[in-house]
């Protein structure tokens, strides 16, 4: 084997090492990307899941629907933190930004660039592979022609020493010397073109291999090169979107964190403090003073056998006759309201419509909020009739734009509304202007009993005007004649003033008694009591079906009869607790 064919295959072996290697290189670099294209999939899934987990953050510690408006636009603080939830809801949206930004900008655009470069890779070593073949093709036929050539020429100097031979020897025949001469003649022209195809064969060879040498194979490489750096390049600029994609909403994210901290600079403890003082003011009178009690004096009570001495099986509580108490400061202050529906429905947990449940303040809050709701619904009834009554004007004047009869049954659907908001409207003056005339007032201690009375002996001469401005009968019905009202609201008044009196005083115990069953004191002025307890008795059953006790000095009030067994002091019968 001579030196260049040694050095062309060394060079091919080479070429070969190096194409294996760029394939390795290149095919290495196309999963480096896909790599790459994942680890944002996996960041972009990140920062769903982070946002969906912030919005239902966000949406669990939303107010409910029901109470949004009562508690959350009242106090600063609750409108604060939804103010915050809010900001956080938006400070999530930018996280659902960001993965939809990598999404489209990073993700789409590599899995597109990661199809575009596998063609084009695979293009490129196609083309190497073709030239390599045809090099190596133009390799074997220049080996096949000079083999060729050296055959004809050790076959042409054969028959040359034969024709030679045969031309010395005398023996031999012209004919055959002859024959001897062409045939040797025959292998000269052969071994010549043999010879003339192996030259141009290997002129041939030596062209495409120059060709495939220096312009080729640089050429696909150079085109490997350069697919390679735009692969980096790419890269490159995708890690750099990676970075502006975050960078892009820190502004928008530094606006709800500023939204956050604004939130929670608007909040005004004093505000909300006097918010919680408007929202739950009674209206009450504080009670005065406590009166000396001299203990010298003898004491009448009377005592009512039939409700102590035989304990019954208790009726369901809040049914009957029942009690209105309210507690000032540790100390017990009856207000007895007389028996009807109202209280009734306050002893039995419902909401009655005129709010009677409620103390006066917050009362005549709430209806004189309802009698501006009434009124905005009249004054809104009212601007769809004038509208309809000038439609039905244009339409009386221009036939041809709409029959006017056809707004006469709006306009009395309209009318017979007004006048049910304007029935409404008076129940709840009537009711606000009873409130008004039953507050209250101020005055110094030795006064605030007169004032009392005074004021509400002269509240159905205020309110005479009023039909809902009554006391309920002792079976509960509603009396319409004036005497008997304005008799019912003296005898009222005249209780509320006793009991005022007696709230002063600390009353002495008269008896024992054991508690039956258990009763849940949910009403202002009940105990609650404990099956087998022992309470102190202050005063008897009045016939109403409840008992005054106390538990210690501080907490008193009043339980149901039937429910405890009454233990009497014999020298307490026959005192009299009302005075």
């Amino acid at each position: 084997m001579d030196v260049g064919k040694v050095e062309t295959l060394v060079k091919e072996q080479q070429l070969k090492d190096q194409f294996e290697n760029l394939e390795k290189h290149t095919q290495w670099g196309i999963d480096f990307v896909e790599r790459y294209t994942k680890f944002v999939k996996e960041r972009s899934e990140i920062e769903l899941n982070y946002a969906k987990q912030i919005r239902n953050l966000s949406k669990k510690y939303q107010p409910k629907k029901s109470t949004r408006e009562e508690e959350e636009g009242k106090y600063t603080w609750c409108r604060a933190f939804l103010a915050s939830l809010n900001e956080l809801n938006d400070y999530a949206g930018q996280h659902e930004l960001i993965a939809e930004n990598m999404t489209s900008q990073i993700i789409a655009e590599l899995t597109r660039y990661i199809q575009d470069l596998k063609s084009e890779r695979k293009t490129h070593f196609h083309d190497g592979r073709k030239a390599q073949q045809h090099i190596e093709n133009s390799w074997k036929q220049l080996e096949l022609s000079k083999r060729n050539f050296e055959r004809a020429c050790k076959e042409a100097d054969r028959a040359q020493q034969y024709f030679e031979k045969m031309d010395a020897d005398i023996n031999v025949t012209k004919a055959d010397v002859e024959k001897a001469r062409q045939q040797a003649q025959l292998r000269h022209q052969m071994a010549a073109d043999n010879k003339s195809e192996y030259s141009s064969n290997l002129q041939k060879f030596n062209q495409e291999q120059t060709e495939h040498y220096h312009t080729l194979i640089p050429n696909i490489f150079q085109k490997l090169q350069e697919m390679e750096e735009r692969r980096i390049e790419r890269v490159g600029e995708s890690m750099k979107t990676f970075a502006e994609v975050d960078r892009q909403i820190l502004p928008i994210v530094g606006k709800c964190l500023d939204g956050m901290t604004k939130a929670a600079e608007s909040i005004e403890a004093k505000t909300d403090s006097a918010q919680v003082v408007e929202s739950y003011k009674s209206g009450f009178e504080p009670p005065g003073d406590v009166e000396f009690e001299d203990y010298g004096q003898a004491m009448k009570r009377t005592v009512s056998e039939n409700s102590l001495t035989k304990p019954e099986k208790p009726d369901k509580p809040g049914k009957g006759k029942s009690k209105l108490f309210f507690f000032k400061k540790n100390k017990l202050s009856l207000k007895l309201i007389s028996l009807n529906a109202h209280v009734r429905n306050f002893i039995e947990g419902a909401n009655p419509e005129d709010f009677s449940h409620l103390p006066p303040e917050q009362r005549r809050k709430k209806l004189q909020a309802k009698i501006d709701d009434i009124n905005k619904d009249i004054q809104k009834e009212m601007d769809q009739r004038d509208a309809l009554t000038k439609m039905k004007d244009v339409y009386v004047k221009n036939p041809q734009m709409g029959d006017p009869s056809s707004v006469d049954p709006r306009l009395a659907e309209i009318a017979q509304h007004i006048d049910k908001l304007q029935t409404e409207l008076q129940k709840f003056e009537g009711w606000l202007a009873e409130v008004e005339g039953r507050m209250p007032v101020r005055s110094e201690p030795t006064q605030r009993q007169s004032s009392v009375y005074d004021k509400q002996s002269n509240t159905p001469a205020a309110n005479n005007n009023c039909a809902q401005d009554r006391e309920s009968s002792p079976d509960g019905s509603y009396t319409e004649e004036q005497s008997s009202e304005v008799q019912s609201k003296v005898q009222t008044d005249t209780e509320f003033d006793d009991f005022d009196n007696e709230e002063e005083e600390m009353l002495p115990t008269i008896g024992t008694c054991k508690a039956l069953y258990p009763f849940e004191g949910n009403n202002e002025g009940t105990l609650t009591l404990a099956e087998g307890e022992v309470l102190f008795v202050i005063e008897e059953d009045k016939g109403d079906g409840w008992t005054r006790v106390r538990r210690n000095e501080e907490e008193e009030g009043y339980i149901p009869t039937s429910y405890v067994e009454v233990f009497l002091d014999t020298d307490t019968k026959g005192l009299c607790m009302w005075r």
